[in-house]
This record gives C-alpha cells, structure tokens and sequence, in this order.
C-alpha cells in the first residue's frame, strides 16, 4: 500500500501546451536575484539601469536574427519594442531619482505591469505577462551582474516560468519543459509546438525531486518522476513509433493522393519569408495562408506600401506559378498592434478585429491592398479577407480593391486585378455562405471552433468543449457543398487541417484543399494517402 501511494505521489498531471515525449534528467532552473546590495549614487543607479536597458536589448535583437523564422522574430521583436518604449522605463528612472536602488526601482514598475496583465480576463492578454518577467529578470540579471542562464540538452527543466528569449537560446535536442505558470496560449507553449519541443504547464515544481531521470508526455500532460523499467519500455516503444511515423512522413514529398487515387491539394501556412527558406516548391501545392500581421508586430512605424509589395512580390516568385493566398491584416483579438487595435476591449475576440479593423482604418487598409494589386503582376496571388460576418463587408473590400486598382493604372503603375476570397470563420457566415460575392473560400477553423462552442479555443479549462464537434463538421460541410456546386474552391487553414487523426473526416465533408503548418506536410500527406473514401 504504502508502495502504491510512493508511486502514485512521482506522476503528476499537468495540462499539455505541446505534445510530444521526452525522457532526461529533471532540473530546475533558479529563480533570478532581485534583492542584491548596491553602493552607487542617483547618477551611478541611473546609468546602471540605461546600460542594463541597452544591453538587454542588444541581446534580445541578436537573438532575433540568429532565431531562424518570423514567428519567434515577431516574438522577440515584441519585448525590444516594449524596451524602446520610454514610458516602460519612465517611472523607474522616477524612483531612482528620489533615492531608490536601480534593481527594486525596475521591479518596483514592472511588477504592476505583469499584475495587470496576469489579472486580465481574456487569456492571451494573462500570457503576455511572461514576456513582462522576461524583460523584467533580463534586466535585473544585467544589473546584478549576472550571466543569462544556460540550460544544457537532454533534460526536463522545470520552472515556474520560462521566458521566449531562453527558450530560444536553449538546444532543445531530446528535452521537455515543466511551468507552474504558462498556458497553452503563450509564446513559449507556440514556440515548443512550432519546434517539436514536448512541454505541459499547471504543476507544482517547488517541491519536485531534480537529478532523476523523468517522463514527460506531452500528449497527456503527464510528468513521471524516475519513472520504473515498464513506464521506460512504454516510453520507448512510443518513441520509436513517433520516429516511424515522422520518416514515413517525410516520405510523402510530391503531390498527395487517397488510396483510391484521388487528388488532394496540401498548402502550407506561413509568417513571413524566413519559413520558406528551407522549403522546395516542388513539395507543395502553393501557400495557401500567408499571415500579414507579423509584418505589423513590433515596429514603431507601420509597414509602407513599398515594403509589403517587395515581401509579396517575393513569396509569388517563390511559389512559381503555384497559387499564394495572402489574408490581409488581422489584428485584433489575440494580436494587438499598437497604433490599430484599441486597448481595453472587453471581449477582443468578438470586438473590432480583421476586417472590422480595417475597414475603420482605412488608410492602412488601402496601402495594404495597392502592394497587394502590385505583386499580383508577379504571379497566382489571391486576396483572402478575414473575419466576415456578412456579405457588405466582402462587397466593400471588394470595391476598395477596385479603387486601388484604378488608382494605381492612373499613375502608371503595373497592377492587376487578384481573385478575392474570405475567411470562413465566423458561424454566420458559414450557414448564409451563398450570400457572400467571393472568388473562393478558406475555413478557419480555429475560430470557428471557438465561436460554435462559445469557449475560447485558449482557455485550457474548456478545452473538452473547443475542439471540432458534429456541430463543426457539419458547418464545413454546408460551406464545401455550396462551394461545389457554384464552381468555387474551398479549402482549410486552420490547426484542424495539420492534425493527421482529422484529416479523414475533413475528406469525408468533401474537402480536397488543406494548408497546414511546414511540418505538418509530411503526416497529412500520409494520413491523405491512408483515407480510402467516406464511411457509408
């Protein structure tokens, strides 16, 4: 009995941020040092804490660059923003002029920040805290002296939080990642999805055990503490399960066929140009979700018409002739981009967000749709508006689309007309989906799912109820029946198509167009050539 109860107290549940398993050495990291003793003038704290500003942000920005896709840049260049913002700043330089040391004058107007962060209701906003601690120990290490810490390969690190800049500068062969703090929606549980890393959140690491080996399961949200020989044999024959599937996966590099034959097209979704860096065109369909927002993210001036045209142009002449569907901005929501999206929204996700975004920022919205009539001279690019609601929103996109076309053949520029399309994601769009002008159509699935269910997709408390249901399925099915037969493509971008476990049941509703994340190519390719047909 008292066995039973030893082993029962060293497995403990989580919730999954990231799947995956991982088998090492349990550490934990050390919490930063935040009340170290300073004998230095008002004049000596202040330059301290300039130095340690500059310094935190010189790292940061290198780390940007040696981070290897637009998605972590996007992330970091987030916190160097926040650190180019003097008003951060503004209050602890206040306290060291009347006296205070620089390292409690930094925790001293920071701490509020990540208070009210993490006391947000909307979950995103309470995940944008552990970038606030980051910048926070980041330059409170700087002060103390202090080197960053370094996590070495091969184990499971335990923390209460782990910042984005340390996850990136971590080689995470082999290894997982335990939080108390974090959920599924921070960047650290986006950067370990995005890079295989296998990570769960919500336990208790004080009181944890380091220097035994321990399982963690990732797909669970499972931590086993010296797991014994049978949790090590499961682990393992687990392991070698996953490394088949992945090979067999990566044999699937041309086009995608079912097992009776069919074609199925497979497109990629992407941030930016950095992901197509080590892609070859020849293994996929074109892209069909390129992501504008992050082109937005972290900058003090908005992108120009010129430098969308050149990003654009780029990613066409890429894809050689393959279709290249670029969604216009979608901010908002769980992607605010200061200067656009208003602050304090009580509920972002059903508030002014994608187009309703853009057609109340109109001269943001229009640069955007000139460099888009531009690159179309270069290639199969297609216009995808997201977030429509009802058919006046297409139209008027559409008529604005014409202005900027007309406008720029006035000045003698080269331009053309590309197909416009809209998102599906919004439930009344999908049951009125014969109402809307578009040229094509592409599911969202992520916020479909949430808007059906009415729970958010990143709230891990109501994880049993976001998920695709009957109700879901059903929705893309109307939209692809309709698409069918009025001549129209429809295809799927959302998270839904680069689960291998669904793409069976998205072919079932008559979806022959999938986009899907680069890494999820190869299983979606082998789970389409496993599908022989729907269920009678």
């Amino acid at each position: 009995m008292d066995d039973r109860a030893h082993r029962a107290a060293r497995r403990i549940q989580g919730r999954s941020a990231a799947p995956g398993i991982a088998l090492g050495p349990f550490v934990r990291l050390a919490a930063v040092q935040r009340d170290t003793t300073q004998h230095r003038s008002v004049a000596e704290e202040h330059q301290a804490l300039v130095d340690a500003l500059a310094a935190s942000q010189e790292a940061l920005a290198l780390l940007a660059r040696e981070a290897g896709d637009a998605e972590a840049e996007a992330i970091l260049s987030f916190q160097i923003a926040l650190l180019e913002d003097d008003n951060l700043a503004a209050p602890a330089f206040a306290l060291i002029a009347d006296g205070e040391a620089a390292n409690r004058a930094w925790s001293g107007a920071i701490d509020p920040e990540i208070a009210s962060y993490e006391e947000a209701s909307d979950p995103h906003f309470r995940a944008r805290a552990s970038d606030l601690r980051d910048l926070r120990d980041r330059v409170l290490r700087r002060l103390a002296g202090e080197a960053d810490q370094s996590v070495p390969s091969g184990v499971i690190v335990a923390a209460d939080d782990m910042p984005p800049s340390m996850f990136l500068a971590t080689d995470w062969r082999d290894g997982g990642l335990v939080l108390r703090r974090g959920s599924p929606s921070s960047h650290v549980a986006i950067l370990a999805r995005s890079r295989g890393v296998p990570m769960i959140v919500g336990v208790d690491v004080d009181h944890l055990a380091v220097g035994k080996d321990a399982l963690l399961d990732g797909d669970a949200g499972i931590l086993v503490i010296d797991p014994d020989a049978d949790v090590r044999a499961i682990f393992c024959q687990r392991r070698a399960e996953q490394s088949e599937a992945r090979q067999a996966g990566a044999s699937f590099r041309g086009p995608a066929f079912t097992a009776s034959g069919e074609r199925v097209r497979v497109m990629i979704n992407v941030t930016g140009l950095a992901e197509l860096g080590g892609l070859d065109p020849a293994e996929v369909d074109g892209i069909g979700l390129m992501r504008t927002e992050f082109l937005f993210q972290g900058r003090e001036q908005l992108p120009t018409e010129d430098e969308q045209y050149q990003i654009y142009k780029r990613m066409v002449e890429w894809a050689a002739g393959k279709p290249v569907t670029i969604r216009t901005l979608d901010a908002g929501g769980d992607k605010p981009i200061a200067g656009l999206t208003q602050l304090g929204d009580i509920n972002p996700f059903l508030g002014i967000r994608g187009v309703r975004l853009s057609l109340r920022h109109l001269d943001v919205f229009r640069a955007q749709l000139r460099a888009l009539a531009r690159a179309a001279v270069a290639g199969n690019l297609k216009v995808m508006i997201p977030m429509v609601t009802v058919p006046e929103e297409l139209d008027r996109c559409r008529a604005l689309l014409e202005e900027a076309l007309d406008e720029l053949r006035r000045e003698g520029r080269q331009a053309q007309m590309p197909p416009l399309g809209m998102m599906v994601e919004v439930p009344a769009a999908a049951l009125t989906i014969e109402d809307f002008n578009a040229d094509f159509f592409s599911i969202g699935s992520n916020d479909l799912i949430q808007y059906v269910a009415a729970a958010s997709r990143d709230e891990p408390q109501l994880a049993d109820l976001a998920r695709p249901s009957r109700a879901v399925f059903g929705l893309i099915g109307h939209v692809v029946k309709y698409a069918d037969g009025a001549g129209r493509e429809t295809s799927l971008c959302g998270d839904l198509a680069g689960d291998p476990g669904h793409v069976a049941a998205l072919l079932d509703q008559g979806l022959r167009t999938l986009s899907v994340a680069p890494g999820a190519l190869g299983p979606v390719k082998a789970a389409i050539a496993r599908y022989s047909g729907a269920a009678a």
